[in-house]
């Protein structure tokens, strides 16, 4: 699904990131609710705004590179059953509960895909997570090594030259990734129980228990 091209080192700019282990969150834990909810609106509307941001970044991304994105309503080769951290599980869940959201996607036997997907569609597509709103861009990072790393879907940019890719021109992941991952960590910090640590994910599939 994805092509990768390490990226040379007069590209690199410093970008806090977060450690890029996957965390399996432990199954059948009951899930709390925050108390502090002053400081939780805080902490939502700091979301919210983050996830504008990346939304506007996202749309002027897809604009410049419209020629070469094949990305359209149908395609679902991103989709997956992905982990999110607290922050936006939560968020997701109290958006879906307020807009009276009502699951109808029929079960399937495949683990690895979006429980949310009907029809080749997001059924909660204006609530879905950051992970999901920047699929099929070009994603600037940095591996394990330390080395920058550019990751396209397989479908995209088949005739560009990945030479002419920039910083300025891709989309700077691990800037948006360490801001997510901080607001989470004072998220998860405002629990009445210490439930989470800061790499805690959660399934997506796990909202299907608190909205039915």
């Amino acid at each position: 699904m994805v092509r990768w091209k390490e990226l040379p080192d007069e590209m690199t700019r410093v970008y806090p990131a977060y450690s890029r282990q996957e965390i399996v969150n432990p199954a059948h834990k009951p899930y709390l609710c925050p108390t502090n909810y002053t400081t939780m609106k805080n902490n939502r509307d700091t979301y919210e705004a983050l996830r504008d941001k990346i939304d506007t970044l996202s749309a002027k991304l897809e604009k410049e590179h419209k020629n070469h994105l094949m990305c359209k309503a149908g395609c679902d080769l991103c989709c997956m059953d992905y982990s999110i951290f607290p922050v936006e599980f939560y968020h997701i869940r109290n958006r879906l509960k307020e807009s009276n959201y009502l699951h109808t996607v029929p079960p399937t036997n495949d683990e690895e895909s979006c429980v949310f997907l009907k029809d080749h569609q997001c059924t909660i597509y204006e609530e879905r997570p950051i992970i999901c709103r920047t699929h099929g861009l070009p994603l600037l990072f940095q591996n394990e090594d330390g080395d920058w790393v550019l990751s396209a879907c397989e479908l995209n940019f088949t005739d560009f030259d990945m030479d002419e890719f920039t910083d300025k021109n891709t989309f700077p992941q691990d800037k948006f990734n360490s801001q997510l991952f901080m607001l989470n960590k004072e998220f998860i910090s405002n629990f009445e129980e210490k439930k989470y640590n800061e790499f805690d994910l959660i399934p997506m599939k796990d909202l299907l228990i608190h909205l039915t």
